[in-house]
């Protein structure tokens, strides 16, 4: 897909090339822990990283660090630090996280509906693969 930004045009994309960029982007976006912050901070707004870790059962620190991390990098979420004592750090989605948002919370509802036919699925396919 040719994209033209303001400043003209932008390079080609096609995420079916080996070579492309935008692979790396799908996999931060396909990860589950950095799918599941930006739901958190989508319907939750400014979190804490004590309220994220509390919301995303199972996290650990050192992972919903990273991802926080590589999510802020990649321009989906700000991370804003308030000078007191504890110090205070709060997340948000920015502009471009929020465009994201309704795919990913369609994405995490369709597997949440859909779970039990996949479970059923696999049931079989192990039936039948033992």
């Amino acid at each position: 897909m040719d994209v033209t930004t303001a400043d003209g045009p932008a390079a080609r994309f096609d995420a079916f090339a080996a070579s492309c960029p935008s692979r790396r982007l799908l996999d931060t976006i396909g990860d589950k822990w950095a799918s599941l912050v930006i739901v958190a901070l989508g319907l939750g707004g400014r979190m804490r990283y004590s309220e994220l870790s509390a919301r995303i059962a199972g996290v650990s620190q050192k992972m919903l660090t990273q991802t926080l991390r590589g999510l802020e990098r990649d321009g989906l979420l700000t991370r804003a630090v308030t000078p007191s004592v504890p110090v205070r750090v709060d997340y948000e989605l920015t502009p471009l996280g929020q465009s994201l948002l309704e795919t990913i919370c369609r994405l995490k509802e369709w597997a949440e509906v859909h779970m039990p036919e996949v479970d059923a699925a696999r049931a079989a396919y192990d039936r039948n693969h033992a």
